[in-house]
């Protein structure tokens, strides 16, 4: 049996006792995968799909890249400067515990109902989780890598430019790849309350019709699917070469 073939049997698997759950008791409110399907279609038909995918991955694009820009040089520098990592590891411990769900109503009293408020929560769910990767992955690099550099005579930016940021890469792209599951998860949940459009809207608006619980899970396969997509573009970068410094040739 091909190796893809498994996976499609056992989501075909699902899908069958999903379709029986539902045959088994007519009378709950769940939809079956054939409803679902049809929630899915009437969102194409209506032209909300696209809409929808489109202002959660905008939400998310920015969110995500505001925080990569700011966590990944400021986690080399407390990475790489003790004193830095000792002062500031107090309040980074103290911060890191809060969920980003907790700061929707700063997020809703600074920025308003909207995208801003969004992509404010997205940020600060993946900017302490990249920063801490950022400076345990700088910490985990081995001393020779650092003693090569300072026999060159590299001076500390060049070290760092040179040096830890190649050697974190391989790290770095598995928490990148980790936060930007958690951007995902956020965005759906701050469409929930903050903004008017998007994947978690859908699910919001589909509920309080009253009777669109198809389109409720419709939401729910949708997110996952994009989720999915996601997860393996980040993946298919992890395997491009000039992002492997660092790997094995096994790896």
């Amino acid at each position: 049996m091909p190796v893809w073939l498994r996976p499609v049997l056992f989501i075909l698997f699902l899908l069958g006792s999903w379709q029986l759950a539902v045959f088994l008791h007519p009378h709950q409110l769940l939809p079956g995968p054939w409803k679902t399907a049809g929630g899915i279609a009437d969102l194409v038909r209506h032209g909300l799909l696209v809409k929808y995918v489109v202002a959660s991955l905008f939400r998310v694009t920015w969110g995500f890249f505001l925080a990569v820009i700011v966590a990944v040089p400021l986690g080399l520098t407390i990475g790489w400067y003790r004193r830095a990592e000792m002062a500031l590891n107090p309040i980074l411990q103290i911060l890191r515990p809060i969920s980003p769900l907790a700061w929707i109503p700063i997020a809703i009293l600074w920025f308003g109902v909207g995208d801003l408020a969004a992509v404010f929560l997205i940020f600060v769910g993946c900017f302490l989780p990249l920063l801490l990767t950022v400076i345990n992955a700088v910490q985990g690099v081995p001393a020779v890598y650092i003693n090569a550099g300072r026999n060159f005579g590299l001076s500390s930016i060049v070290l760092m430019r040179k040096i830890l940021y190649p050697a974190i890469v391989p790290r770095l792209m598995t928490g990148l790849r980790i936060t930007l599951g958690v951007a995902w998860l956020v965005v759906v949940a701050a469409e929930m309350i903050a903004v008017n459009s998007g994947l978690g809207f859908l699910i919001v608006d589909a509920r309080n019709a009253g009777d669109r619980y198809d389109l409720v899970l419709a939401g729910m396969v949708i997110i996952g699917v994009v989720g999915l997509l996601l997860d393996n573009g980040v993946r298919s970068l992890e395997r491009a070469k000039a992002l492997r410094w660092g790997y094995s040739e096994e790896h």
